[in-house]
């Protein structure tokens, strides 16, 4: 579960911005779009938050950092020493250019609250820290930060943190400067915090516009008669109307490239997929007036029930273990009703059992109402004066319960809104 993410200086953000999933007091929809913490010292907590904001404000820019904290757990202990560290600073800030990117994030994971945050540049981690509320007061489990005048690190192991001195020394020692201890420590089959790690690895999805999401999880799932029947029945709630799947194994093809994709590229391909088979799916189709089955290629079928059938496999698995996915741009290529129906099915507590979490940005002004969403799961992104992405809740403009939320944004009344100034030929 998703309490809060936390993200400064990182590409268009320069200083500190949180996103809160926290319910706030209000009343509305609690039953539907707020669930349990499971722990006492904590608020119930939102099921979903949606984000807006015009073109080029830095929503997407949110996302990937969160991205980048989740690759850079999942994969930083395999960096070479001396390897930089792909992370991207405010750049319109001659302070900021050369200050570390720093991220932190508070969560659950099998019933207990966990803070754990790091601060990088290019070259090195300059900070990480985790602390952890196993008996619901905090306990800080490690610490570590760069000490410029010594040019080494400084690290703290709280009391409660487990392993002999020697292990703390392996793992510690094992530790590049361009690598993080949580991640150095569970490649060295560290159990305690294993369950950051896995939060982080089998808990958090992040799909950015022409990234992670893509047929394949899908198709995988198809591949049971089980997952076939479950994603069917998605796609036929969501109007799609299909009777059946087919998966056909077809050898590789360069077809499936752009015209324009460079021979250099196809070579490569070509390389590495010679003699391997790809899976050619077709959706088949009942005809009105004699009941036959034509079947149909999925390139054949819209660009909106391609990306539902993309879609169908990680939002289902996300439901079903009840994850946290991030989406950017969640309307591209939907129609406005099916936007309001995947939400709903994370709002929906018998489908989400195990409280799934969706933060995605829209530009899609029609679900922007009270019916569906209470007023602390809607954020907007702008930027400010300095050119720095600025999120804020529409809560901070305590708005009336059934107020029209689209009509007061595109007036103006919450700001986020694109300047369209006036073109001449």
């Amino acid at each position: 579960m998703l309490i809060e993410f936390k993200v400064t200086n990182f590409r268009s953000i320069h200083t500190t911005q949180t996103l809160s999933m926290v319910a706030g007091t209000g009343t509305e929809h609690k039953e539907q779009n707020t669930f349990l913490s499971g722990l006492s010292s904590l608020p119930n907590l939102l099921r979903s938050a949606a984000v807006y904001g015009p073109n080029a404000a830095g929503k997407s820019n949110l996302f990937r950092a969160m991205l980048f904290m989740q690759n850079f757990v999942l994969t930083s202990q395999a960096l070479q020493e001396g390897q930089n560290i792909n992370v991207a600073p405010f750049l319109l800030n001659s302070k900021s250019r050369t200050e570390p990117s720093e991220f932190e994030v508070s969560f659950i994971h099998d019933k207990v609250r966990y803070q754990y945050g790091f601060a990088v540049n290019n070259t090195r981690v300059t900070n990480e820290w985790l602390l952890a509320y196993p008996e619901g007061r905090p306990q800080r489990w490690f610490e570590r930060k760069f000490d410029l005048q010594k040019s080494s690190d400084d690290w703290h192991f709280g009391s409660k943190f487990a392993g002999s001195g020697q292990l703390r020394d392996l793992w510690q020692k094992a530790t590049r400067q361009n690598g993080l201890f949580l991640s150095t420590a569970i490649q060295l089959n560290n159990e305690q915090l294993k369950p950051v790690f896995n939060w982080f690895q089998q808990k958090l999805a992040v799909i950015l516009p022409g990234g992670d999401i893509n047929l394949q999880f899908s198709i995988e799932q198809c591949a049971s008669e089980e997952g076939k029947k479950r994603i069917m029945e998605f796609m036929n709630s969501a109007d799609i109307s299909i009777t059946g799947i087919e998966l056909k194994k077809i050898p590789f093809s360069l077809d499936i490239l752009p015209p324009t994709t460079p021979q250099e590229i196809k070579d490569l391909v070509i390389r590495g997929m010679q003699g391997k088979e790809m899976t050619n799916v077709r959706f088949l189709h009942k005809t009105v007036d004699s009941g036959d089955i034509v079947s149909f290629d999925i390139s054949d079928e819209s660009g909106g029930t391609q990306k539902l059938f993309a879609f169908a496999g990680p939002l289902l698995d996300v439901l079903a273990k009840g994850r946290i996915l991030f989406v950017d741009e969640l309307d591209t290529s939907l129609h406005p009703l099916m936007v309001r129906f995947l939400i709903n099915l994370i709002h929906n507590s018998e489908i989400s059992r195990n409280n799934a979490q969706l933060a995605f940005t829209t530009h899609d002004t029609s679900v922007l109402d009270t019916d569906i969403f209470r007023r602390d799961q809607v954020w907007f992104v702008e930027k400010d004066t300095e050119s720095a992405s600025r999120l804020y809740p529409l809560s901070d403009f305590s708005p009336r319960k059934g107020e029209a939320l689209e009509r007061g944004y595109l007036k103006g009344r919450y700001g986020a809104l694109p300047f369209i100034g006036e073109f001449k030929f």
